[in-house]
């Protein structure tokens, strides 16, 4: 996987070609999130198999809040390269934890997304010159923060983890104020492939960690603010 994306991000910089003159975005922006139920599969850390439908619940008012951002290299053709980061949440319902042995799940401090994105935007394309659409796309890894206790375990699993490949879909528009700030409207969604370990209990001898595979959709529109230079 690791060699998969070191390829794309390679490939990136090798089809970047070179830019008489070029604009650099940096964005910022909230939203509303929400995340496709799925199937959950795996292995407790005392060797208990589970195979289970979760109803995620992505609760992106909750603290901390739903958000993300972007830097972009915009060309004079339109065509954009940059990095964006988004911070999603993907929460077990308590009843459907407990159904697979756990007492919580919950990568609520982040089932963080992380992209390199190409995008392609039509400048001025309405209302003489102050809308902008644009569509979009990237490839990247989910590095959610991992809160989980086993039923009747001595410990918590609690931290961030590297967890499979992630990749992304973007669709919006921007309207400008002038030639340095503008507002933007946008949907988005993420999908990922999470392999997440389950810490196994010390308390135990030479107990193995557990895992849990999921894969994760999400489902955004977000409302931002973007500044050019």
């Amino acid at each position: 996987m690791l060699k998969s994306i070191k390829a794309a991000l390679i490939a990136l910089v090798i089809l970047t070609p070179p830019a008489t003159a070029a604009e650099f975005e940096l964005s910022l922006y909230l939203g509303t999130q929400s995340v496709r139920g799925s199937n959950a599969s795996g292995a407790l850390p005392d060797g208990t198999a589970f195979d289970a439908d979760i109803d995620w619940e992505g609760n992106p008012f909750d603290a901390p809040i739903y958000y993300g951002g972007r830097a972009m290299w915009w060309q004079d053709n339109g065509i954009g390269f940059g990095i964006e980061g988004t911070h999603t949440k993907a929460i077990a319902p308590d009843a459907q934890a407990a159904a697979i042995g756990l007492d919580r799940f919950e990568l609520s401090d982040g089932h963080n997304i992380f992209t390199a994105n190409i995008m392609k935007r039509w400048p001025g394309a309405f209302n003489n010159g102050r809308f902008t659409p644009y569509v979009g796309g990237g490839i990247g890894i989910a590095v959610p923060h991992v809160d989980a206790i086993v039923s009747g375990s001595t410990n918590r699993t609690f931290g961030f983890e590297v967890t499979g490949p992630a990749v992304r879909g973007i669709a919006g528009i921007k309207y400008d104020f002038n030639d340095r700030w503008a507002i933007f409207t946008e949907y988005q969604f993420t999908w990922s492939d999470n392999d997440i370990t389950i810490e196994a209990d010390p308390a135990v001898l030479g107990q193995p960690d557990g895992e849990l595979d999921t894969e994760l959709l999400t489902h955004a529109v977000n409302v931002g603010i973007s500044y050019s230079f």
